[in-house]
Formats: structure tokens, sequence, C-alpha cells
């Protein structure tokens, strides 16, 4: 079973998490052009490898985390979490 490692809650199966998206940085609003915003909210660079997400624990503390995880193995690199396994 796979399982996400909360912050707040520890390790807990996938199922209780909803994914929220990979981590962009927000165009400045004074400067940004249609293009940019158009890039910021529909383009994302789906990488086989490392990639830093926003996860949301829905069935737990319904808080926001950001984590690392390889998208070709699922394994997660880094997070918040400070458990003895992640």
């Amino acid at each position: 079973m796979e399982r996400i490692p909360c912050p707040h809650c520890g390790l807990r199966p996938l199922a209780e998490f909803s994914y929220g998206s990979e981590v962009v940085t927000r165009p400045d609003p004074a400067t940004a052009d249609d293009a940019a915003w158009g890039d910021y909210l529909y383009t994302r660079s789906n990488p086989k490898g490392p990639l830093t997400e926003r996860w949301v624990h829905v069935h737990g503390c319904r808080r926001w985390f950001t984590l690392t995880r390889d998208t070709a193995t699922h394994r997660v690199l880094d997070s918040p979490f400070r458990g003895d396994e992640v």
C-alpha cells in the first residue's frame, strides 16, 4: 500500500490525500502578460523523475503541504515529515 508522509499526522494511506498540483512560481501581476498567466495556469513540466508537489490531507488534518516525489517510482524523496521512514 502506498503511503504519504503528512507532516502533521505521520504516514497515512494514499487514499486519504488529494493531489493539488506541481509547485510553480506565480508571475508578477505588475509585469506578466497573458502568455505568462496562461503558462502559470495551464502548463506543467510533467517530468519523469523528481517533482515538487502540493498535497492536501482531505481525510485527516485537512492541511496542505509540499513534498518532493519521484514520478517514475512514486517514492517520496523529501517531505516536512520527520518520522523514521518516508
